[in-house]
Order: C-alpha cells, then sequence, then structure tokens
C-alpha cells in the first residue's frame, strides 16, 4: 500500500499530461486534431479515469487507518531560507480528490453531447483537463506557496472557461470580471500568507499555526497584527468561495459553457476557498474574532445568495445564486468551528449541485430545439413549463436534486446541512436564525425553479413571454412577474420569431442524448444515499475527519431530543417554502405579481441584486476611470510639460552655443581672456 502513495503525485500530473497533449496538438496540428474530436476525449477520459482510480485507492488506504503521507524536496534555497515542495496525503486530501475527480469525468462525459455541435469542442475538453489538474494540485499541495502557485492556476483556468465564447461581449465581460474580482482576493491572500511567514518563519499549515499560538501568547506577536496576516489570507477564499462582497463575479461566470459552470459551482475553483479556510485551520482557530469574522461573513453571504435567487429568472443565474448561499453555510460552519460539518456539506453540495447544474444544461439543450439558440430564451424558466413530460429523466433528477438542497431527509443535504444549523444554534443562536430563514427561502427559490421549469403547460412558444424577454435584454422592465408595458410590447414587436428560423425548430423540446443523461443518474445516487455517512448517531464522515476519540465524545454527545427538535425545524421550514412555491407557481391560487407590488422596494431589492453590482460600478469602475483621467491630465500637462520644457531648453541652450564652436584657436583664446577678465572685474569689484 506504500507504492500507492508514492505515485500520488500522477494524480494531477495526469490530466495535465492530457492537457499538454491536446494543446500541443491544437498548436501544431490544428485541422488534423480537431478532426478527431472523440478521440482527444476519449484520451482526456482514461487519463482522468486513471487519476479517479488513483484517488480513490488513495481513499481506500486512508479509510484502513494509513497515517498521513508527506513526500517533501527542497526547491530553492538562500541563506537560511528554504521552500520546499511537494505533495501529501491525508483524510483531507483523499476526500477532496475523490470529490473532485469524479465530478470531472462526469461532467467530462457529459461534454461529449452537450458540446457536440461547437467548433472548439477539443479546446474545451483541453481547458477542463488543465482546469481539473490545477485544483487536484492545489488539494495535494503540503504548504501555502504550493497552494498559492495551483491557486492561481485555477484562476487563469476559470478565466479561460468562463470566457470559452470569447466572441460573445457578455462572455468576454464576464471572464475580465472574474479575474479582475479574484485578484483582489489573492492579493490579500499574498500579503497574508508573507505575513505568516515573517511572523512564524515557515508556510506549512501546522507549523504557522502553532508557531502563532506561542508568539501571541508570549507577547512576541501583538494580536491584532495577527489577526491581520489571519484576515488577509481569509480574503482568497471570499473572493474564490464567492462570499460578500466579492462574490459578483460568480453570477456572471454562468456566460461559460454549462459543463464548467457544474464544474466550477460544485468541485473546483469555489470549493478551493473552503479547502483553504479547512486547511488554515489551525491557524485560523487560534483567533477567535477572526473565526467571528469567517462566520459571520458566510452567515451573511448564504442570506444574500438565499434573497437575490428568489427573483431570478435565468434558471443557471438562479442556480449560482443558490450556490453562493450554499457556500456561505460551508463557511459560517467553519467560523463557528464546525470543522467536518463545513467538510460534509462541501462534498454533499458538490453532487447535488453539479447534478442541478447539468440538469439545467439539459433543459437548455432541450429549449434549444424550440426557441434557437438564444441564451436569453433558453435559459429564461418564464419560457419553460411542463417539462418533465418531454424530460422525465432531466426533470426526475432535478427534482432529487431539488430535494437534496432543500433539506429534505432522507436526501443528502438534509444530514450535513442539519448539523451545520445544529453546531451553528451551540455558538450563536442569531447566526443559527439566520441560516435557519435562509433554508426556508432556500426551500421557496428551489421549488420556484421547478414548478417554473417542469411544472404547468408548456410556454415556449408564447411571443407574449418572448416580448418581455427581449424588452428586459433590452433594458425594459415590467414591475413585476408576468407584467407588460406598452414600451415592452413595442420592442417584443420587433423582436419577434422572424429571426429565429421557426421552420427548423421543434415545437416541444427533447430528452437530452444518454452522454448527457448518463451523469445525471449516476449523480442522483450519492445525492440520495452520500448524506447517510453523517447520520448524527452513526457520523462516520466525522469519524474519518476527526481522530476516533474526538468522535467518541460527539456520539456519546448526541441527545436525539436536540436532534429531533433542530432537525424537525429545519424540515419545518423548507416544507413552509415548499408550500408557499406551490401555491404561487403550482397552484397558482397566489399571484406573485401582486405580492411584487405589495413589496416593491423588497422586490426591487433582490431584483436588482442589492444593487452591489451598481455600486461597484459607481464607486470601482466608473471612479477608476475618473481617477485615471485625472493621472492622465497629470501626466499630459505636468510630466510631459516638464519632459518638454527640458527638451527646449536643451534646444535652445544647444542653438545658442553652436555660435561658439567655430574652430578658430584666436576666437577660443579670446572667450578665455574675455571670461578671466570679468573674473577680475568681479572679484575687484568685491
Amino acid at each position: 500500500m506504500e507504492a500507492i502513495y508514492e505515485y500520488a503525485w500522477l494524480v494531477p500530473v495526469l490530466p495535465l499530461v492530457g492537457a499538454a497533449l491536446v494543446g500541443v496538438g491544437l498548436i501544431s496540428f490544428n485541422q488534423a486534431t480537431n478532426r478527431l474530436r472523440q478521440a482527444n476525449a476519449v484520451l482526456i477520459l482514461i487519463l482522468m479515469g486513471a487519476a479517479a482510480t488513483l484517488s480513490f485507492a488513495l481513499l481506500g488506504s486512508q479509510l484502513q487507518g494509513h497515517a498521513t503521507y508527506t513526500r517533501m524536496f527542497e526547491w530553492a534555497a538562500a541563506g537560511d531560507f528554504h521552500l520546499r515542495m511537494g505533495y501529501t496525503v491525508d483524510h483531507l486530501t483523499t476526500l477532496m480528490l475523490a470529490v473532485v475527480t469524479t465530478v470531472a469525468i462526469l461532467v467530462m462525459i457529459y461534454t461529449d453531447g452537450y458540446m457536440s455541435h461547437d467548433k472548439s469542442y477539443v479546446r474545451f475538453y483541453a481547458y477542463l483537463s488543465l482546469f481539473s489538474a490545477s485544483m487536484l494540485g492545489l488539494v495535494l499541495s503540503p504548504n501555502l506557496v504550493q497552494v498559492y502557485i495551483f491557486w492561481e492556476l485555477v484562476g487563469m483556468c476559470s478565466y479561460l472557461l468562463i470566457g470559452f465564447w470569447y466572441d460573445r461581449k457578455a462572455a468576454a465581460d464576464a471572464c475580465q470580471k472574474a479575474f479582475v474580482t479574484n485578484r483582489v482576493g489573492d492579493f490579500g491572500l499574498l500579503l497574508g500568507m508573507l505575513g505568516l511567514y515573517w511572523a512564524t518563519g515557515s508556510f506549512e499549515f501546522d507549523v504557522m499555526g502553532d508557531r502563532l499560538h506561542t508568539l501571541v501568547s508570549s507577547g512576541s506577536l501583538s494580536v491584532g497584527v495577527a489577526v491581520l496576516f489571519a484576515i488577509l489570507v481569509f480574503l482568497g477564499p471570499v473572493a474564490k468561495s464567492a462570499q460578500f462582497p466579492l462574490h459578483v463575479w460568480l453570477p456572471d461566470a454562468m456566460e461559460g459553457p454549462t459543463p464548467i459552470s457544474a464544474l466550477i459551482h460544485a468541485a473546483t475553483m469555489v470549493a478551493a476557498g473552503v479547502f483553504l479556510v479547512a486547511r488554515m485551520f489551525p491557524v485560523f482557530e487560534q483567533l477567535p474574532s477572526v473565526m467571528h469574522v469567517i462566520a459571520w461573513t458566510g452567515g451573511f453571504t448564504a442570506f444574500l445568495g438565499a434573497s437575490i435567487a428568489v427573483t431570478q429568472n435565468d434558471i443557471k443565474k438562479g442556480l449560482a445564486y443558490s450556490t453562493i448561499s450554499q457556500l456561505g453555510y460551508m463557511v459560517m460552519a467553519m467560523g463557528v468551528g464546525a470543522y467536518s460539518a463545513g467538510l460534509f456539506h462541501l462534498m454533499t453540495h458538490a453532487y447535488f449541485k453539479a447534478m442541478l447544474f447539468l440538469g439545467s444544461g439539459s433543459v437548455i439543450h432541450g429549449m434549444e430545439a424550440v426557441v434557437g439558440h438564444d441564451p436569453v430564451l433558453a435559459q429564461d424558466m418564464r419560457l419553460m413549463g411542463n417539462l418533465r413530460k418531454y424530460m422525465p429523466i432531466t426533470g426526475t433528477t432535478f427534482l432529487i436534486g431539488t430535494l437534496a438542497i432543500c433539506g429534505i431527509p432522507p436526501f443528502a443535504g438534509f444530514w450535513s446541512k442539519d448539523e451545520i444549523l445544529s453546531l451553528t444554534f451551540s455558538a450563536s443562536p442569531v447566526l443559527w436564525l439566520i441560516g435557519y430563514l435562509t433554508a426556508g427561502l432556500t426551500a421557496f427559490y428551489m421549488f420556484r425553479m421547478y414548478f417554473m421549469t417542469f411544472g404547468g403547460e408548456f410556454r415556449g412558444q408564447d411571443a407574449a413571454v418572448k416580448g418581455v424577454l427581449k424588452a428586459e435584454a433590452a433594458g425594459v422592465y415590467a414591475f413585476g412577474p408576468g407584467a407588460m408595458h406598452q414600451q415592452e410590447l413595442a420592442i417584443a414587436h420587433n423582436h419577434d420569431d422572424h429571426g429565429h428560423d421557426d421552420h427548423h425548430h421543434s415545437a416541444t423540446p427533447h430528452e437530452s442524448p444518454l452522454t448527457m443523461t448518463f451523469p445525471l443518474m449516476a449523480l442522483a445516487v450519492p445525492s440520495v444515499l452520500i448524506g447517510l455517512l453523517g447520520m448524527p448517531w452513526n457520523n462516520r464522515f466525522e469519524a474519518f475527519i476527526f481522530a476516533p476519540g474526538e468522535v467518541l465524545e460527539a456520539h456519546e454527545a448526541f441527545d436525539w431530543n436536540e436532534f429531533l427538535v433542530m432537525g424537525g425545524s429545519s424540515v419545518g421550514i423548507a416544507l413552509l417554502g415548499i408550500t408557499l412555491a406551490s401555491l404561487m407557481y403550482a397552484r397558482r391560487v397566489i399571484d406573485p405579481a401582486a405580492i411584487a407590488q405589495k413589496i416593491a422596494p423588497l422586490y426591487w431589492l433582490s431584483r436588482n441584486k442589492w444593487y452591489l453590482d451598481d455600486i461597484n460600478n459607481l464607486l470601482f469602475v466608473r471612479g477608476s476611470r475618473r481617477i485615471a483621467r485625472q493621472v492622465l491630465e497629470v501626466d499630459s500637462k505636468v510630466v510631459d510639460g516638464v519632459v518638454n520644457l527640458t527638451g527646449f531648453v536643451t534646444l535652445v541652450t544647444g542653438e545658442g552655443l553652436k555660435y561658439f564652436e567655430n574652430g578658430r584657436a584666436q576666437f577660443y583664446a579670446l572667450i578665455v581672456f574675455g571670461a578671466v577678465l570679468a573674473l577680475m572685474v568681479v572679484f575687484g569689484v568685491s
């Protein structure tokens, strides 16, 4: 079994080799490589499958009780400075390797169906493989420097994949927004890690935690400085895991193809932030004020994402805000010290959210047969309805994912979310209340999404609804759901269906091919069953993550009454949200537009995403442009003026002095005589 650990470095290297081979083929033999589309996809899938096999072998070894394995080598040295690289295999590493490789393989299989007609099919597979390799390298990293290297590679890959359709302005803008927003967090992470190295002399996670505790306890390092360094490091996860206020890039990332939306939102980029908080836990837990910041950031983000998701009509953006909310739960759990609960929700969420995103892609794929390749129409739930009739596999798996994220037992989300809420209540009843209300909102917006997409009557041929959507795309908004202004009707008339070649479209959607439905069915299994690993009276997940002694104490402290009260209350608020969504969007007993009119300020606050994008645009985008214009004025008038003046003085003096350079010795002697005479007169007068 020891031999497996010696070859653990192959887990990220195998998909990296696949990306390199396909990338070189695209650069050197572009036409031939693109002709061998599925051969390239099979190569990448085989290499990823080998990485997954090795990952599960490592997980099996860790389950059997193998000790943590770390292999290091000296990468750079200068005087007393020694930087070591390598890899570490422990319980957290193997858990993340299993999750990432599983989701990555299923996303790659799904991609074959979803991107089958895309001219850049092969390039997309190369990017997927590079993205997966970057995340796997991050997971295996034994210190903060190596994490940072792969952290930036993950960010680069997300930039490439979000902007994959770079000829679309929305996609180009979205990848730039993601890149810039993440640079803010990454700069904080870089400053924090350098500060921690200055204080502790190490980049190793456990060593940093032990030394920081000693320094703060002895008074050698002030608590304020330690807190500053820790919060700067936390800025990295704030950006990567889309926590307030650096969450704004994630909904726009939906401009990328749906398979990458599933991979980013489930197992790679956003999971990297929570993973780093887990790795840095030895540092953060020494500083209570930092833990409070982490907990409240997560709690507020959870509520923020859910409150915005309730008014989203784009199916992918609704799921994006759902991801922001669920990531908030994970970060809140880490902040209150519920380490295993946060990681448990990370694992369960990866499976059911990947299934939900891939399900949304299947829906979009089916809708494109009716409305054409227009994302405004194909992704808006107001044009959907009754899709469970036409897409039974997609509808069933989407319902399973919806029940899981709503926390309905026995689905996976119940066990992980209930554990977070229970442990949060012990730490802070106020944070628990925020999480509790968020659970109700989650159930409401997810079943709103399900009923609008799969319930009711199919609305794909409704010209009036298409007019509303086109009007909104042009910036003209109705007041509430389903309302139309005269201006919208005019725009609808100008954007009728003549431009969509309707005679090439189907009258109804259709089920997706097997390459797309198989990953949905495969992900449905862990979405239902994997939560059973975390049953609180026999928490095998916690037994794996924590030491056996700690788990024994937790089992002895288990209280059935507390579990039934806390679990029952979380299920109760979820059922309330589901009932309200059913009355509004399934049975149509309650009119959503009437409610929107009664609570207009709250409706528009949610619809406009709490105006955070507008605030960012005003303060940072326009503000930076104003500063740039002022700097340009200073540069052109002051800096350029000084430079031009220097040149002018040089020119004038040169022009004047050239008359004194005539090559005649008598003239030079006369000048010397005149200068000496002038000096004598000056000194004589003085």
